[in-house]
């Protein structure tokens, strides 16, 4: 690049040519170059590898262990239950079936029951029971949230809006007999 430069300003006699020589550059030696950087990054890697931030190790918590488990698996109808509880008082729970056991594999229902318990931080002991099946997951607990009361007018509102689709509906019925 210096070359190109001395010539561009020596053709448009802009810079005298003995004011643009430049320093002489040692070679480049590309073998020692690449094992400089590459001792160089991993120098930077062990460095860094050390301040990684550590998971905290929980101090004075006793160990857990299971004090009771059961497991019936399927017996060939799709129905099953297990349960299981821990030393520290934690408590699992669920049995299921099959609602409808003749109908065709896409049409099964399969249902679900069950409960876990469990402490809370605060220490109170918490339970959820719950259903699945083809109303979905519905919990129940008194530490879970309820949605607030529909207000009157809604519910009026949706109240006619039912009655509408049911008159509806039957008119539709009627017309097709």
């Amino acid at each position: 690049m210096a070359i190109s430069i001395k010539r561009m300003a020596f053709s448009l006699k802009i810079i005298n040519p003995q004011l643009l020589s430049l320093p002489s550059i040692p070679p480049f030696n590309s073998s020692s170059t690449m094992m400089k950087i590459v001792l160089i990054a991993a120098f930077i890697g062990i460095a860094s590898a050390q301040f990684r931030p550590q998971a905290p190790v929980p101090r004075n918590q006793p160990e857990v262990t299971i004090v009771r488990s059961e497991n019936e698996a399927n017996q060939g109808d799709g129905s099953f239950r297990w349960a299981y509880e821990t030393s520290d008082g934690t408590r699992a729970e669920q049995a299921g079936y099959i609602k409808n056991p003749g109908a065709p594999q896409d049409d099964i229902i399969q249902s679900l029951s069950g409960a876990y318990s469990h402490y809370s931080p605060e220490g109170e002991y918490l339970t959820v029971t719950y259903t699945a099946d083809e109303n979905g997951f519905v919990p129940q607990g008194n530490h879970l949230p309820t949605p607030p009361p529909i207000p009157a007018d809604i519910q009026k509102s949706l109240d006619i809006i039912l009655r509408n689709a049911q008159s509806q509906q039957q008119r539709q019925q009627f017309r097709g007999k």
